[in-house]
């Protein structure tokens, strides 16, 4: 079961939608008053673009907007049904918060949210509170003028870069709780606390309806999802597919640092999360043993964990719906990765094998009838 990378157009981002706000570049906003200001200015919404663009196609041509392979059609997007009627007077604003050195996974956020959004809010800022001592925040990559380009491909309509969001310091902090201090956590300490400071701040200074988020980062989808839900944050979390290179390595700013030799090595996690999933109708033992044995056989790799958890609360699991993650140096570099697979009950399996039975197979839709799974 192979982890089969998502087509990578060339160039650093794909091109803006049809429906988008064309080639116009975002306005680029450093403070809190010129935000308020852009965020005060009319908004065209979705549907006045859709009909306008109709207009201009011939009478013979019923324009159409599928949604892409595996997610919802759009009458499940905010965009419509009762959805759209209860959409504010602005009209529905998303938010994709990146830390800059955009590459083709922040792209694919904001291509989603201005396929469901009529405003589309891209924040680029390091945040200092998520980096512990002896990490990368000196040298995190800051590109901002190729970051604007791939902002303005795919159609956003405001760039919010400040130099700092919090001055001073701020008093009052966020807390993860035990979200933050396991996988991730574990091993940086205030990580996930300062994430939730800096993203509850944004939410507020930007007051999205929804916000896009990467799945490569489980843990931290897990903890702003809680945050939205524990603290009644009025807002949608959406969590984006992992996009990944065509060798299968999950896109990440921090791959950058990586030279040949290291990107070579760090092939092994995505091939661990792919021979673990292709185990889950064992269960979890199996799952876990195979990944084990990919990761070592490459000794460049220095592993951190290899865990199964829940989607949910990242919690231990056994059976049903989890996550498979792994985090891992490479030279100086920390990766991450994961992939959500259902794990099998080897106990159900076996009493099913020993009646004379063999497991039902699963199948799932694909587009072009069903692929076995």
């Amino acid at each position: 079961m192979p982890i089969t990378p998502r087509p990578a157009p060339a160039g650093t981002a794909s091109p803006a939608p049809a429906a988008s706000r064309g080639t116009a570049r975002p306005i680029v906003v450093r403070t809190r008053a010129e935000l308020a200001a852009a965020l005060a200015r009319p908004v065209v919404r979705r549907e006045q673009t859709a009909a306008a663009s109709a207009d201009q196609t011939p009478p013979d041509h019923t324009p159409t907007d599928p949604a892409p392979a595996g997610q919802a059609p759009a009458a499940s997007t905010p965009q419509s049904g009762k959805a759209r009627e209860a959409a504010p007077a602005r009209g529905v604003r998303g938010v994709v918060m990146t830390m800059g050195a955009l590459h083709r996974g922040h792209a694919a956020l904001i291509r989603e949210a201005r396929r469901r959004t009529d405003q589309v809010v891209v924040t680029i800022f390091v945040n200092p509170l998520q980096f512990g001592s002896g990490e990368d925040l000196d040298r995190y990559p800051r590109t901002f003028a190729a970051d604007l380009d791939v902002c303005a491909s795919e159609g956003a309509d405001i760039v919010y870069a400040p130099s700092v969001v919090h001055d001073p310091a701020p008093l009052v902090t966020l807390s993860a709780g035990p979200l933050g201090d396991v996988l991730e956590g574990a091993s940086r300490p205030g990580h996930f606390d300062g994430m939730l400071t800096l993203v509850g701040t944004m939410f507020h200074l930007v007051r999205p309806d929804v916000a896009f988020f990467g799945r490569k980062d489980a843990q931290q989808l897990v903890c702003i999802r809680r945050m939205v839900d524990d603290l009644a944050f009025p807002l949608e979390i959406v969590g984006v597919p992992t996009v990944r290179d065509t060798d299968g390595l999950a896109l990440s700013s921090r791959n950058a640092y990586l030279d040949a030799a290291q990107r070579r090595s760090a092939l092994a996690l995505s091939r661990a999360l792919a021979a673990g999933a292709a185990r889950a109708t064992e269960g979890a033992d199996a799952v876990l043993t195979a990944a084990r044995a990919e990761l070592a056989c490459e000794p460049g790799v220095d592993v951190d964990y290899l865990t199964l958890a829940s989607r949910s609360d990242l919690g231990p699991v056994s059976t049903g719906p989890a996550l498979l993650l792994v985090a891992a140096r490479v030279g100086t570099t920390r990766l991450i990765d994961n992939i959500d697979l259902v794990l099998a009950d080897p106990a159900a399996r076996s009493a099913r094998q020993s009646a004379g039975r063999q497991p039902a197979a699963a199948y799932a839709p694909d587009g072009n009838g069903y692929q076995g799974v």
